[in-house]
């Protein structure tokens, strides 16, 4: 039977990744704000932000490198992840199970950001 990760994809076994401990990895939910940030996207831009979520926030979300970064006080979220010009916003939970909520997705401009068509100060 193949081992898949928590996002559903096969690991590569070229890669020494074949036997990926399940209870290491965290569960991504996406909030319901986010399916209207996603609609403004095109659809390369919705396939990037999947990818890198899939391949960044699967394992150690709130580790800080050099596209993750956790945020100043703010009312969106506690951490960024960082994708060219594309922004996810998301907190991390390590009880009762280990989840990563995306709670907004968006285009950074300039210093705005812009989150379902909207700007968000």
């Amino acid at each position: 039977m193949p081992i898949a990760t928590a996002s559903g994809r096969r690991p590569n076994a070229r890669l020494g990744t074949a036997k990926v401990e399940a209870h290491l990895a965290y569960r991504i939910e996406y909030s319901p704000e986010t399916d209207r940030h996603l609609r403004v996207l095109s659809a390369g831009q919705r396939s990037t932000v999947f990818d890198a979520v899939d391949e960044q926030l699967v394992h150690q979300p709130a580790v800080e490198t050099r596209n993750r970064k956790p945020m100043r006080p703010n009312p969106l979220a506690p951490w960024e992840l960082r994708i060219g010009d594309l922004r996810v916003y998301y907190d991390v939970e390590e009880e009762p199970e280990k989840r990563v909520t995306i709670l907004a997705i968006g285009v950074k401009r300039g210093n705005r950001v812009i989150l379902g068509g909207e700007e968000f100060e």
